[in-house]
């Protein structure tokens, strides 16, 4: 990828352009961590850069952003460029070519604003990035207020890359972070939920909760999570660790989650507060129920899609339901652990146990109940609703009885047959209101 990059500045430069690296692969480079993408700024126009690479795409030719495959890979090549007005709150109105100090001093990050020669293999730096890295600190360009007013989401992104790299976040920044937090409800929740989730499948989740919240943000962003902050985790232990700081702690014990996982470990316990407040006395699994129902409302928020948002209340709902597995009937228990996403389901069992300081028998108890069942193969049904009709059952909800009741028996161990199955049902469903012949 380097090398692709590279010869991409070297043509441009045979041309009489001026070329670097820019960026966060520079930052990146410096930190002696391996880059996702490398862009390329120049002063070369963009349709001098079409000219020179003709299978490129002009992907924000506005902006001055040309994408240029080489070697397999895309790259970004812009033009060195100072913004205009930001009248949106998220782009600017319009823009003006300059040169590489100008197109530094535009952009939100010292860590973000160095260039880097591959050439001569040295950095350019205006804005005093390299010291920011040593310091290991992310500080904007410029006044962090105005930065901010640019571009709203430079204010989550500062806690993302916070995180990403763990950094500081420099005190004027940080002031300026807090100020303009209820600014970040004008930018689009598509752009929240991207940052969201890099933070939350990213590196450090703990800190990155903690932030959000110290912040302001989380308060206008995810204000359902900032509700758990003082409650607490369980009524024997009014004094512990709260709601806020379990889901922190279950956040970090995950290991490289998904989405779905990281956010229903995020939202597991988003019901507390209003139990909590409404019926203290409710059973454990009524939090659970009604977090299913906020999670829902959450996603569809943040513009989840609706397969995300279904298993990710899907996996809040149910979260309740696996510690009880040892006084469950052995059919419950068959149909707990054949639920979709049962690897997740187990996943948040076990940071869910952990983070309470609960032993992990009740997820062994799975582990153990999974391997045992793996070994025989899953039976098919001994009836179906076509049996029911032909015995002469109307179709309707006494169906899902039914037929519920005898796969309970039959995964019981206790029907094994199909006349068995239809014995069963004569005897304890007897037909008042038969089907019409």
């Amino acid at each position: 990828m380097k090398q692709a990059a590279r010869r991409i500045v070297e043509k441009l430069r045979q041309h009489g352009h001026e070329a670097f690296f820019a960026g966060g692969c520079v930052r990146d480079f410096l930190l002696r961590r391996k880059p996702n993408d490398i862009d390329i700024a120049t002063s070369a126009l963009p349709d001098e850069v079409l000219r020179l690479f003709p299978r490129s795409l002009a992907i924000g030719a506005k902006f001055g952003v040309i994408q240029v495959r080489m070697y397999g890979h895309s790259y970004e090549v812009a033009t060195f460029r100072s913004d205009k007005a930001y009248l949106d709150g998220r782009h600017p109105s319009a823009v003006e070519f300059t040169g590489p100090e100008q197109d530094a001093l535009r952009r939100d990050f010292t860590v973000n604003g160095l260039f880097y020669d591959p050439v001569a293999g040295r950095v350019i730096d205006y804005v005093h990035g390299k010291a920011d890295i040593q310091k290991r600190s992310i500080r904007t360009i410029g006044d962090p207020s105005a930065r901010f007013a640019e571009d709203k989401l430079r204010i989550l992104r500062a806690v993302r890359l916070c995180c990403f790299l763990d950094f500081n976040i420099e005190k004027s920044t940080w002031l300026a972070i807090q100020k303009c937090a209820p600014d970040i409800l004008q930018v689009s929740r598509e752009r929240i939920r991207d940052e969201l989730i890099r933070i939350f499948t990213g590196l450090d989740p703990y800190r990155g909760l903690d932030l959000l919240q110290s912040s302001g943000l989380l308060f206008h962003i995810l204000p359902e999570v900032e509700s758990t902050r003082g409650i607490p985790q369980t009524p024997e232990f009014p004094l512990g660790p709260d709601v806020f700081n379990h889901t922190q702690v279950a956040l970090m014990l995950l290991h490289k989650p998904s989405v779905i996982l990281a956010f229903a470990t995020l939202l597991h316990d988003v019901g507390k507060p209003r139990i909590h407040s409404e019926n203290p006395a409710a059973s454990p699994g009524e939090h659970a129920r009604i977090g299913g129902e906020m999670s829902r409302e959450i996603c569809r928020r943040l513009r989840m899609s609706n397969s995300e948002t279904d298993q990710i209340a899907d996996l809040v709902a149910a979260h309740m339901d696996f510690p009880q597995i040892r006084e469950m009937r052995e059919s419950a228990v068959k149909r707990l652990l054949s639920r979709p996403n049962i690897a997740e389901h187990l996943e948040l069992l076990r940071v869910n146990s952990l983070s309470n300081h609960r032993t992990l028998d009740a997820y062994i108890c799975c582990l153990d109940k999974i391997k045992e069942y793996g070994r025989t193969a899953a039976a098919a049904p001994l009836i179906n609703g076509d049996d029911l009709i032909q015995m002469g059952y109307a179709p309707g909800p006494i169906f899902n009885e039914i037929l519920q009741a005898v796969e309970d028996l039959q995964l019981e161990g206790v029907l094994r047959t199909r006349e068995e199955a239809l014995e069963h049902v004569r005897r304890n469903f007897p037909l008042s209101n038969p089907a019409p012949s």
